[in-house]
């Protein structure tokens, strides 16, 4: 099996023509599943946020078999997540698209479950300490994206399960937690 650093590549990634939209629309659409499978496999694994269209991601090309996907097929596949729920474009040009291998409201959730299980119910925290803390640390929150922990903290503020606080810089900002 085929690895791309600690990352185990699937059977397909060794076969040229997934690499290469296909015109046969069953054959495009089997083609879609796996990779849209793969790229949220590999962000998950990785901690990949944001994958940019101008910029080579490992994932996108097979050193091995010489293939590498076009942009038309990046484009393609992010597009088919963003579809799904599981991506949002960042800008209106579409180079950039915000990868959501857990939607907002399942973030949401693994907030309130680590929030419970440290005990930190009526506690304030910054948002560093979220998602950069030590607490946080081997847990999937650590290192988590900026503005995905900003959406899905809004959730949980909108649910009425904490407070976000501003301060005077980024490192000030802050939730208040009332579970």
């Amino acid at each position: 099996m085929q690895k791309l650093g600690d990352f185990k590549l699937p059977q397909f990634f060794n076969y040229p023509p997934y690499f290469t939209l296909q015109p046969v629309k069953d054959t495009r659409e089997k083609q879609i599943q796996l990779w849209k499978e793969l790229i949220l496999d590999y962000c998950r694994t990785q901690k990949i946020f944001v994958v940019e269209l101008e910029k080579d991601l490992p994932l996108f090309t097979n050193p091995t078999i010489e293939r590498s996907l076009t942009h038309e097929a990046k484009d393609a596949f992010l597009s088919a997540l963003v579809s799904d729920g599981r991506a949002e474009w960042m800008d209106k040009s579409h180079r950039k698209c915000l990868i959501l291998w857990h939607r907002i409201q399942d973030w949401a959730e693994l907030i309130l479950r680590y929030v419970r299980d440290n005990g930190l119910e009526d506690s304030v925290m910054t948002l560093e300490e979220i998602c950069l803390g030590t607490e946080s640390r081997g847990t999937e929150l650590h290192g988590m994206d900026r503005t995905v922990l900003m959406r899905a903290l809004k959730l949980l503020e909108h649910k009425g399960k904490l407070a976000i606080f501003k301060g005077t810089s980024t490192d000030d900002e802050g939730v208040k937690f009332s579970v």
